[in-house]
């Protein structure tokens, strides 16, 4: 309740955009009738936490109504070409007026009218009554109500909106709100406006005009041409513009606001309704808030994460009791706590474990007091067992590492992890070399990969129904941020052991699936495998030449001040380059260049395709553009970034590999990103000389050639293809000679290089589109291009075609290994996203297919060369490539078994090539 001395508080939900934010903020969810509930879900977190958070003394939710209203009377075009709503969306909506009265909070519409005509005449008639009034929503149309008794709350971003937020987005204050929206209209609800007047320039007009009226009556005064024309001419439609974005505030409601007193929920009609959700966890809170009277029943509810019994370990013999549990159970959930996200460099803090539903533990290790830093290096000269004398009670680190490692480390106890390469990487650090392991973000990926995200957090909102507790709620955030080893211990034992224990639910959800489809021999024989590959090759590194990449980075630098004096000179004004505004305003306003388009924030576009086109008509300025945006991309994100990646205790930048991330199964290189660096330029091959070999050694390099072209004439079964692979051709001069008609011998290299953009642009679905402005040629020759190689080689569009019927029918295609890439938005309404999903339905058979090919040769690699008695190591993966560090007396031998391991990792109606090579540095070996 308000304080006496205030006036009571009267908040108003905006029910409908409630829904579509939590629609689209969680991945899908079902309930066990298979209902689809995400959106629920999220309204029914988003509605507690306002009720618990919020100053509410008055408190109704308000929806639109599904019939259409006055304003389509008024102007039958409106809102008339909105898309209907997602269909899984369309079984919620009830679901959500039943959750909100299962809240026992006032759930209103009216036929007629919108869910924001009754927010405004209930705002209206709270201001009225003396009462303040929030409306909780962050849509631009309900700014006109704000006033000095009327704010917004942005629930999404926790904000509040008084009239400066208004004037920040509008330009003018919530009286002229209306007025600006009458002009500049409305795309998404088909408000007609004024043509060719945005917000900004309403906005302008209005403040030397005053307001609408005003401005429409001395139209014939302004002095730009179109802009005055457009007034007079549109003046009836912005006029009734005005009558469709002004809010009634006299819609004749039947509630009072009295009925909106705010009031505990009923809980015999909130907990069976939550029930029939499946919504554990907002169970496991509602039950605790009720009391004992409707504690969960001795059910799968009982020991819902958040509802589950978590032990902070302090002591040995406590300890010796998990790991003996672990040993008897033989499976346990396991996850680390540290300082860095950086595994090379950061401090264990904590070890979580987890061997049941419902029971999981918290071991600090590194753990200081408030105050202390931090760091989780701890101050040896204490008690000389590795923990400040002033921290928390804990176990020595070096005993809790030898009561731990033989758990660990033994055979027969599974230890699963979520993203459990990085918890390996921290353990073996401290002499733990954990094994076996299975990983429950790569069991999602292998089993719902392009489907949504595979994080902890998104994996147990999904499956679970629960909210883990979030990272920056246990340390904060901003300048009142610590780090994790001065975290309390109470609230670091519920993070900390939540994670154990949801990744171990996650494990037994999702392990049984493999068998069920067929994912099996995916995760057995490629993902798990991989795990210890990927920690190897991250804890091996490469060496860089700092010294290289600062002179390079001077000599970038150097260049790029060049093309800027340049880019300056043609403008005729210097100019902020990188500032894509300023750029538009110099290319399309001063210099008058050809196509030019505006953007929704009123500046040009200036990206790379407009520049391109611009450099291919003979400009010089754009072209320049291009050279120094190339430049100073290098440097920024090359030459000076890594050196500052550079590991000061190895000399090595170590790259982070991603397993769940493309849907095709590739791998993605981070901190820093060594899969990007370009190649086809001279800066791009001086950036990779930076990396180097160790003394003694070499680095070879091992790359399969055309493998994508080889799996087509493979999967498609083109047998010109596969016979010139056999033959040993020159695939690109023999396409070139199959669709241009031209012998190979002799043949002029720009015709090769066409040729080689067909090949590699059918495999991406290129459109005649996108290679004429490859090729730089009319469409119409590109598309005769394209015709011309679908007729050489008949059998690809075939396979294109039954790709998408597979793809359309099933959800998802496979490679030839059986991994499942799923193709979400094949079905889309939208058709830009469809003919996108079509096109990634053609590609990823092929590229997934090369991705597992080559994940195989990596998981043989390292025990062929044990075996041979060779001492390479594997460094890098970069899409077709495998970088080695090699002791140069070695060279030869390592060349060769490289080689034929990587080329008998499949074997194809085609012979797969591997092209190596060896150097001082990388761009020498490759």
């Amino acid at each position: 309740m308000a304080d006496a001395n205030e006036p009571d508080h009267v908040y108003l939900v905006d029910g409908s955009a409630y829904i579509f934010r939590a629609f689209h903020a969680l991945p899908p969810m079902t309930r066990p009738d298979g209902t689809p509930v995400n959106a629920v879900y999220g309204f029914a977190n988003m509605l507690t936490k306002l009720v618990e958070d919020s100053e509410a003394d008055f408190l109704a939710v308000i929806f639109d109504t599904a019939r259409k209203t006055f304003r389509s009377d008024i102007y039958p075009e409106y809102k008339a070409h909105r898309p209907p709503p997602p269909e899984e969306l369309v079984p919620q909506f009830e679901l959500i007026r039943e959750a909100t009265r299962a809240y026992s909070l006032p759930c209103l519409e009216m036929a007629g009218f919108e869910a924001d005509d009754l927010i405004a005449t209930y705002a209206r008639l709270a201001v009225e009554q003396n009462y303040d009034v929030t409306i909780v929503s962050s849509d631009k149309d309900l700014m006109q109500l704000v006033g000095p008794r009327v704010r917004m709350l942005d629930p999404m971003k926790n904000k509040f909106i008084g009239a400066d937020e208004v004037v920040e987005k509008f330009g003018v204050g919530p009286d002229k709100v209306v007025d600006v929206q009458s002009l500049a209209g409305d795309s998404t609800d088909n408000v007609p406006g004024v043509p060719g007047i945005g917000i900004k320039t309403a906005a302008q007009l209005l403040d030397e005009y005053g307001d609408l009226d005003t401005l429409l009556a001395r139209a014939g005064e302004i002095k730009q041409n179109k802009r005055r024309e457009n007034l007079i001419e549109f003046a009836d439609q912005a006029r009734i513009s005005r009558r469709l974005v002004t809010l009634r505030a006299d819609v004749p409601v039947e509630e009072s606001i009295a009925a909106f007193r705010k009031k505990r929920p009923d809980p015999d009609i909130l907990i069976p309704f939550l029930e029939e959700q499946g919504f554990r966890s907002v169970l496991a809170k509602v039950r605790a808030e009720f009391g004992a009277d409707h504690a969960a029943p001795t059910a799968d509810t009982a020991t819902a994460p958040g509802d589950a019994a978590y032990e902070l370990v302090q002591d040995e013999a406590a300890l010796e009791r998990w790991i003996a549990e672990a040993a008897t159970v033989g499976t346990v959930a396991v996850d680390t706590e540290t300082t860095s996200l950086d595994s090379m460099r950061a401090e264990l803090v904590g070890v979580s474990l987890s061997v049941a539903g419902g029971r999981a533990c918290y071991i600090p290790l590194g753990h200081v007091a408030p105050g202390g830093g931090g760091t989780g290096e701890l101050d040896l000269g204490g008690d000389g067992n590795g923990a400040a004398t002033d921290a928390p009670r804990q176990i020595p680190l070096e005993r809790a590492i030898d009561l731990l490692r033989p758990m660990l480390e033994d055979p027969g106890i599974l230890k699963v992890g979520h993203n459990i390469k990085y918890d390996m990487q921290i353990l073996v650090r401290y002499g733990i070399d954990v094994a076996p392991v299975d990983d429950t973000m790569l069991l999602s990926y292998v089993l719902e990969g392009g489907l949504h995200g595979h994080g902890l957090d998104e994996l147990a909102a999904l499956h679970l129904g629960h909210t883990n507790i979030k990272y920056g709620e246990v340390t904060g955030s901003g300048k009142k941020k610590i780090g994790f080893a001065e975290v309390a211990l109470d609230k670091a034992l519920d993070y900390a052991a939540e994670d154990a224990e949801v990744t171990g639910r996650l494990h037994r959800l999702f392990k049984p699936r493999l068998v069920a489809e067929r994912m099996t021999t995916v995760y057995e024989t490629l993902e798990r495998p991989l795990i210890r590959v990927l920690s190897d090759m991250e804890r091996a590194g490469i060496l860089v030449d700092a010294q290289f990449l600062k002179t390079l980075s001077g000599d970038l630098e150097k260049r790029a001040a060049d093309f800027a004096a340049d880019i300056h000179k043609l403008a005729g004004r210097e100019f902020n380059i990188g500032s894509p505004k300023q750029l538009g305003e110099i290319l399309f306003d001063e210099m008058s260049l050809p196509g030019g388009k505006k953007t929704k924030t009123g500046a040009y576009a200036t990206g790379v395709d407009i520049l391109e086109n611009l450099a291919a008509q003979g400009h010089d300025l754009p072209a320049r553009v291009l050279d120094w945006r190339q430049l100073t991309k290098l440097k920024s994100t090359y030459t000076d970034a890594l050196v500052g990646q550079i590991n000061p205790d190895t000399g090595r930048v170590h790259t982070s590999y991603a397993q769940a991330i493309a849907s095709t199964g590739r791998l993605s290189s981070n901190d820093p990103n060594l899969q990007n660096i370009p190649i086809r330029t001279e800066e791009g091959r001086k950036i990779r000389q930076a990396f180097i070999a160790d003394k003694g050694n070499v680095l070879l390099s091992a790359d399969y050639s055309q493998i994508e072209l080889r799996l087509l004439a493979h999967v498609a079964g083109i047998e010109v293809l596969r016979d010139a692979f056999r033959d040993g051709q020159d695939i690109h001069a023999m396409t070139a000679s199959e669709v241009f008609g031209v012998p190979v011998e002799g043949m002029e290299p720009a015709v090769r290089s066409r040729a080689k953009a067909i090949n590699f642009g059918i495999i991406y679905g290129i459109s005649p589109f996108g290679l004429a402005r490859q090729l730089r040629i009319p469409q119409g020759e590109a598309k005769a291009y394209i015709d011309s190689y679908f007729e050489k080689f008949p059998g690809i569009r075939d396979y294109m075609e039954t790709t998408k019927a597979f793809a359309r029918e099933n959800g998802y295609v496979q490679t030839i290994f059986g991994r499942k890439c799923h193709t979400p938005g094949i079905a889309d309404k939208n058709p830009a996203m469809r003919n996108f999903s079509e096109r990634a339905a053609i590609n990823a058979p092929l590229q997934g297919a090369a991705a597992d090919i080559i994940k195989r040769a990596m998981i043989r690699i390292p025990p062929a060369l044990g075996k041979a008695g060779l001492a390479a190591r594997m460094l890098l993966q970069v899409h077709d490539e495998l970088i080695f560090e090699v002791p140069g007396s070695e060279r030869d031998a390592t060349a060769a078994l490289v080689k034929k391991v990587m080329e008998d990792a499949a074997h194809l109606d085609v012979p797969l090539i591997v092209e190596t090579g060896a150097g001082a540095n990388w761009d020498e070996a490759h």
